[in-house]
């Protein structure tokens, strides 16, 4: 049920800037304009909880990476071997890294990713 609102913040708007501003709200996925202001209202930008700074997190972002990327390598070199390889965590990993980037990117102001990143490996595969 959504909640009572019996509220209301007015704010004067020219007709461009009420034209440019639900044409914004609708290309990020909101239903109303109001729906995207309230939105806005309640994010952490505007709460004052910024949490760590984008530069922070693309630099531990950068650091896992490169251990994922290490890992793909010690795979690769086992396959290439004829070794079984287990890639389902070191998938998991990518997944986690991708969804953590995506939210660092809405951050930083820019549309985050529509896409759902599925990867899966159920199975040992062995290469001769």
């Amino acid at each position: 049920m959504p909640a009572s609102r019996t509220s209301r913040l007015s704010v004067r708007a020219s007709p461009a800037e009420l034209t440019l501003w639900s044409h914004i709200a609708r290309s990020h996925g909101h239903v109303t304009t109001s729906d995207w202001i309230r939105s806005l209202l309640t994010s952490a930008e505007f709460s004052g909880d910024d949490g760590p700074s984008i530069s922070d997190e693309l630099r531990r972002l950068r650091t896992q990476l490169s251990r994922v990327g290490n890992n793909l390598n010690q795979l690769a070199h086992s396959a290439n071997c004829g070794d079984a390889v287990h890639c389902r965590s070191v998938l998991g990993d990518i997944e986690t890294l991708i969804h953590r980037l995506d939210r660092i990117l809405s951050r930083s102001r820019k549309k985050p990713s529509r896409r759902i990143a599925r990867r899966t490996c159920d199975t040992t595969v062995t290469l001769h």
